[in-house]
């Protein structure tokens, strides 16, 4: 971030307005690409505060509600999409379609990868955050859901979901072997394992002019934003997304951020949104 400009004292209010407003405009104006992104509408673990992770849950009644929301703030805005990426989990699949379809956009290419899943939440996958701020302290469930480097317990055979999720046909169709899935992943993971599929499938075809929506989870979209706004391996632990919600990234040529990611929408709902998440990891104040 650039240092704050200190003004001479005595400089007129509404000169230092007419300053500010044309560095924003030059800023803008710097802009060569956007990039719409988002974590996917509401599903019934986020309804119950548990990790989903892997766990192919689908959107709920609010969450599919959040998903048209988030089409008709973008058809408002005359967002016309050429591609659109998606995990391989369903609710961030059905989370475009929706978006899609409000825009009246259905036919538009929709490409989903692995890559863009949610974060692997290893032994953490099915159980409710609230508990375990109670078990283990609200500062240790932050480190585990927002941390840059902290990796949570792997999975292993004998959890009550291994099963599902990797006999599922859909990772034995992915672009690296079996056994090299994850088990359990830190934000710094997802990041590594997301890279090539930006930099070899989603940049170039940004690069190329078209206009993108990337459909995933929080985590997945906190990485990328990580990587293309150069936020640090600290600050990132403050990065919150609300679930569909879009999110406008403005790149310059060399896909590098210009300025901070916008939510677009209700500012006050976003930030209350933001608040729930972020209150999903602590012990609410009756049960201390």
């Amino acid at each position: 971030m650039s240092p704050r400009r200190r003004w001479p004292l005595g400089f007129p209010e509404e000169r230092w307005l007419l300053v500010a407003s044309w560095q924003e405009s030059s800023a803008i104006s710097m802009s060569k690409y956007k990039l719409i992104m988002l974590r996917h509408g509401e599903g019934a673990w986020n309804k119950e505060n548990r990790f989903c992770s892997w766990v192919d849950q689908k959107l709920n009644s609010e969450g599919m509600e959040e998903a048209r929301n988030c089409g008709k703030q973008l058809r408002a805005l005359n967002f016309e999409f050429d591609l659109v990426f998606t995990s391989v989990l369903n609710r961030s699949i059905h989370t475009a379609w929706l978006i899609l379809e409000e825009l009246g956009q259905e036919w538009v290419p929709v490409e989903s990868s692995w890559r863009l899943n949610e974060r692997h939440y290893g032994a953490l996958i099915g159980l409710n955050r609230e508990k375990m701020a109670l078990n283990h302290g609200e500062e240790q469930v932050r480190l585990w859901r927002r941390s840059y480097g902290v990796t949570p317990p792997p999975i292993d055979e004998s959890h009550p979901y291994y099963h599902e999720i990797y006999s599922d046909r859909r990772y034995k169709m992915c672009d690296v072997p079996f056994d090299q899935l994850p088990r359990s992943e830190s934000l710094k993971d997802v990041l590594e394992r997301l890279l090539p599929f930006w930099n070899d499938r989603i940049a170039p075809e940004v690069l190329s002019g078209k206009t993108i929506l990337i459909s995933a989870h929080g985590n997945s979209s906190r990485a990328l934003l990580k990587h293309l706004e150069g936020i640090s391996d600290e600050d990132i632990i403050n990065i919150t997304l609300p679930t569909g919600v879009p999110i406008l990234l403005e790149l310059d040529e060399n896909l590098r951020a210009i300025g901070p990611h916008q939510f677009l929408g209700d500012q006050e709902a976003i930030q209350a949104a933001i608040k729930k998440v972020e209150d999903q990891g602590k012990v609410k104040q009756a049960k201390k």
